[in-house]
């Protein structure tokens, strides 16, 4: 990786497309099995993907107890201390349902609703993401959906790892199936004998579990169709480039398409950078992963001024923006594209990830433009309420009955008219 000097081209910061249509044909055959031959199917493709034969996909009470006196008991507070955060972080997002009251008696208001049944995906893989089972159970808790089950693929002994097992157990979560891949989101979509049908589907997974969601979705709903992770960092002279490094990195670990970023308006900051992203990297412990994905996702772009930053920054739209220059505030009101915006030089990302509080579950791919993190309303639906009195009624009906001939839409009309007759007789 090398610095480059911004010369007006935006594309500089282009994204590999996620495509997610090359995959449709072989998860589409994977969701029309299960969704034809239920537990039949999953117990095969547990077989062929994950290379153990299952057949009771519901960790039992004795697994989950077995599990748990596998972790260190420090670990588990950590874990609890988390899971509190969260949830208290997640409480200021919850709403009420509210009613306005006309002159007339007229009643209109819209209902917070709850969903009932949510299911969460946690991955496995080349990392155990503990802190998945947190980030997506607790706003759900939160919101009051009523049951939450979990997906997540077995290891190879046919287990769930312990530390898998003990967030779940921090946040309530009763149900953990073993079952992985696009075969587990269409289990959660279409229900099998042993797995519940699901009104939602969140968490992320790799690109079969991303192409299954997708494929899924209007059957239920589901939270995102999750790329590859990304951080971008607007900096000027005063930051430290032992800091910008190590941030950069704690994206690139994560796979060999994470993208990380660095834009300063220092040409020294840059300088300063590269050389500790040598550095950090040679004593990293995936250092594979990490010096793939610089390679492939990783820039230090140098810009005239920090303004010119910005701009970039918006264009971007990253998952992950940290703002570490001398007044960083100044910035935060410039920012209008960003998953999450961590400011100054002691809220590295990873503290976003874990223990902080806010939601981890981000926008990628530039989708910070339209969408948000993952939050309590994702776990709520909204109905319309109207009570129209009889004055109601006769104060809009006549502008009813015409708005509804003016549509051509005579059956509308006469719904009304017929009252407004009987009201007049």
């Amino acid at each position: 990786m090398e610095i480059t000097r911004f010369t007006g081209d935006r594309s500089v910061l282009k994204r590999t497309a996620l495509t997610t249509s090359d995959f449709d044909a072989v998860v589409t055959e994977i969701i029309e099995k299960v969704k034809a031959e239920g537990d039949r199917a999953l117990t095969e493709y547990t077989a062929r993907f994950d290379h153990v034969q299952i057949e009771d996909f519901l960790v039992s009470e004795e697994e989950f107890e077995a599990g748990l006196k596998q972790i260190d008991p420090g670990f588990t507070e950590i874990l609890t201390k988390a899971a509190a955060r969260i949830e208290s972080f997640h409480a200021m997002q919850k709403r009420q349902s509210q009613i306005m009251n006309e002159p007339n008696g007229t009643m209109l208001g819209t209902l917070i609703l709850p969903l009932q049944r949510v299911g969460v995906y946690v991955p496995g893989g080349k990392a155990l993401y503990p802190s998945s089972v947190l980030m997506n159970v607790m706003p759900a808790r939160v919101a009051g959906v009523k049951e939450i089950v979990m997906v997540t693929p077995p290891q190879a002994d046919g287990m769930v790892d312990p530390r898998v097992l003990a967030a779940a157990k921090v946040c309530g979560v009763e149900k953990v199936f073993k079952v992985g891949g696009a075969q587990a989101i269409a289990a959660l979509a279409f229900g099998t004998e042993q797995i519940p049908r699901v009104d939602k589907i969140v968490g992320p997974g790799n690109i079969f579990v991303a192409t299954a969601k997708k494929l899924v979705y209007g059957q239920v709903s589901v939270d995102s169709i999750a790329g590859p992770s990304e951080i971008l960092i607007l900096a000027d002279e005063t930051a430290d480039p032992r800091y910008m490094a190590a941030d950069m990195l704690s994206q690139a670990e994560h796979d060999e398409m994470a993208g990380s970023i660095l834009i300063t308006d220092s040409e020294k900051l840059a300088q300063a950078t590269l050389e500790e992203l040598k550095i950090q990297t040679e004593a990293a412990p995936r250092k594979n992963v990490i010096e793939k994905a610089l390679e492939n996702r990783g820039m230090i772009l140098l810009v005239r001024d920090l303004n010119e930053g910005v701009d970039m920054a918006n264009a971007y739209a990253p998952e992950h923006m940290e703002i570490v220059t001398k007044d960083p505030f100044a910035y935060v009101p410039l920012i209008t594209n960003a998953g999450a915006i961590f400011v100054g030089p002691y809220s590295p990302e990873p503290l976003g990830d874990y223990m902080a509080g806010p939601n981890h579950v981000l926008p990628t791919g530039g989708s910070a433009r339209f969408f948000s993190p993952l939050n309590v309303d994702d776990f709520i639906r909204k109905s319309s309420l109207l009570y129209i009195t009889k004055q109601g009624l006769e104060e809009l009906g006549d502008d009813v009955i015409r708005f509804a001939e003016e549509e051509k839409l005579f059956a509308h009309a006469n719904a009304v008219r017929l009252r407004m007759k009987e009201d007049k007789s």
